[in-house]
């Protein structure tokens, strides 16, 4: 092994299962300070039938804060785009963080887990030093409950969780709803979320002393009659790309604001005052962001997107989809005007023009039926 990768594995914090996945073709990144699994060394588009016929086993670096105290609810009104005090306990929500020009500090999913206690669980940004340095008017403690997460995901999903919950899964468990139950005897927060589009859940280790490869071994032995195996993050790229799921900072970052990437939907700025809502009443309100297609080629993530002879965006995203059979990818442009021009292409690692195809996102199943356990509008794998 070169030391270019020792040096990874050594400095980064390594899941409580790395042992599990470990071997000399994986290949590893720096996610937050956590090494993630990119590739376990399989057939990338063999893991992606797999995710999206049966179900897979995902190591992913997601890191959760803890918010409690009294004051919880005031500040995290205060510091979300979103109203946080219609959020129930047993519930998460996406949730947008803004600095005070309207930019995105960081996007990830909060869960209520009691009146005054939350986790959010966050992209690839220092959130901790960001929430504690606006907490000094509030009664509230910000910690690292140092847990780490598991992806379970495919339609074979939620048959694993009957099996892997000890005394098994609750009788209603909706799309964004979480428990706090034990797996193996170990106790974990499950939430009925991931980062594929497709039916699946995570495993939250609630013990920071959490014995990791019991836990993993246990849900392989609940998934072993589904066939289910360790998956890596590259599949699930593909799969969040089709499904038009962002990634925090490459395809949203700190000059991005929330209309700038089509996520408007996430701020209310209505009945009180939050980090930034200043600056996004006043902002463009138009999107800069797409989805597009293209012939199978072999892009570059940053590339220029090109129309008439002048760069008029970058790619933030890019992979072939096996069940498209063409490229997909994303694309921020300098402004909302230039998604109205015509011609686009993208010069290809070969130094080929490609042409483009701008698409609304996400590419299939518009309404998100898949991972809520419905007939999907569209993308049925048989």
């Amino acid at each position: 092994m070169s030391s270019k990768r020792l040096n990874m594995i050594s400095d980064c914090e390594q899941s409580p299962w790395f042992d599990r996945t470990y071997n000399e073709k994986a290949l590893y990144g720096d996610y937050a300070g956590r090494l993630v699994l990119l590739s376990i060394g399989n057939d990338q588009a063999q893991e992606y039938w797999e995710l999206r016929k049966s179900v897979g086993l995902f190591d992913v670096p997601e890191r959760p804060l803890e918010i409690s105290g009294p004051d919880s609810v005031d500040f995290l009104n205060r510091m979300f785009t979103r109203p946080i005090d219609r959020l129930r306990v047993g519930r998460g929500s996406y949730n947008l963080l803004c600095h005070q020009g309207g930019g995105l500090v960081c996007d990830g999913i909060l869960f209520r887990l009691a009146e005054n206690r939350f986790w959010y669980v966050h992209a690839d940004a220092d959130v901790f030093l960001w929430l504690v340095a606006h907490a000094h008017d509030y009664a509230v403690e910000i910690r690292d409950p140092r847990s780490w997460v598991l992806q379970v995901q495919g339609p074979k999903s939620l048959d694993v969780l009957a099996r892997a919950c000890d005394g098994g899964m609750p009788e209603e468990f909706k799309y964004f709803d979480a428990f706090e139950g034990k797996m193996g005897g170990q106790d974990v927060l499950v939430s009925r979320t991931g980062w594929t589009n497709e039916l699946g859940f995570e495993v939250y280790n609630m013990n920071p002393d959490v014995d990791g490869p019991a836990l993993w071994d246990h849900l392989i032995a609940a998934g072993a009659e589904f066939g289910m195996r360790a998956l890596s993050q590259l599949s699930m790229n593909i799969r969040r790309i089709e499904g038009g799921i962002l990634n925090y900072p490459t395809d949203i970052n700190w000059r991005t604001t929330p209309y700038d990437v089509g996520l408007g939907t996430f701020v209310d700025l209505e009945g009180r005052d939050f980090i930034g809502r200043d600056a996004l009443q006043k902002a463009n309100r138009g999107c800069r962001f797409s989805g597009f297609k293209c012939e199978g080629r072999r892009l570059r993530y940053d590339a220029e997107v090109r129309s008439a002879g002048q760069a008029v965006g970058r790619v933030t995203a890019y992979e072939v989809s096996p069940y498209l059979e063409c490229g997909v990818g994303f694309a921020l442009f300098d402004s909302p005007q230039h998604l109205q021009a015509d011609g686009f292409f993208i010069v290809d690692r070969d130094g080929n023009d490609c042409p483009i195809e701008l698409v609304d996102l996400p590419f299939y199943d518009v309404e998100k039926n898949i991972p809520r356990g419905l007939e999907p509008t569209s993308g049925k794998v048989d």
